[in-house]
């Protein structure tokens, strides 16, 4: 018998990753997961600013970076500017302030054609599986494990799971096209 379960997993890892890099595109408005990216040199080792400060969303167009020592708010700020994020940190000695302007049509487009080329690398990753399984499957029916009924049930259930995965990403992609788009 052909344990599919394996496929299906690696298959969700990847599109779980997908999502979770969909939340770090900026948008419209302010989004604290913007900068789970950005790594702040503290005391020697990098770290991510969520764990070096406290990041909440005001008023809907920044970002309020509160660090829980004041000593990190240079490396913070550095690390914002070596971002690419587009972003001018303004600090007051206690917090920073990150103030994300509107986005312009060109930028709106730009950001469209990014998260559409990593929704195809998603995609290529999930055929990449795709072809794993059907190769396992191959394999287990040239080992004898596998009868020609049971391989050819074997590649329709993991095409069936590689469409099902391909939709989701598709689902992800819209929402998050629909999200840069609107204004």
């Amino acid at each position: 018998m052909f344990d599919i379960k394996g496929f299906d997993e690696r298959m969700s890892k990847s599109v779980t990753a997908f999502a979770n890099e969909m939340e770090t595109v900026r948008a419209g408005r302010a989004n604290p997961r913007i900068l789970d990216k950005l790594q702040v040199e503290n005391y020697g080792t990098m770290m991510p600013i969520n764990q070096v400060a406290n990041v909440s969303v005001s008023e809907g167009t920044s970002l309020v970076i509160a660090p829980w020592d004041s000593n990190t708010i240079k490396a913070i700020e550095k690390a914002v500017l070596a971002s690419d994020l587009g972003i001018t940190p303004n600090s007051d000695g206690k917090v920073i302030r990150l103030n994300f302007p509107p986005l312009t049509e060109d930028r709106r487009k730009e950001l469209g054609k990014e998260v559409k080329k990593k929704s195809e690398d998603a995609k290529v990753a999930i055929r990449n599986i795709r072809r794993d399984g059907v190769d396992a499957a191959e394999k287990a029916q040239k080992a004898s494990t596998l009868t020609e009924d049971e391989l050819k049930k074997a590649k329709d259930d993991v095409q069936k799971l590689t469409d099902k995965k391909i939709e989701e990403i598709d689902k992800i992609l819209e929402a998050k096209t629909k999200e840069i788009m609107t204004v």
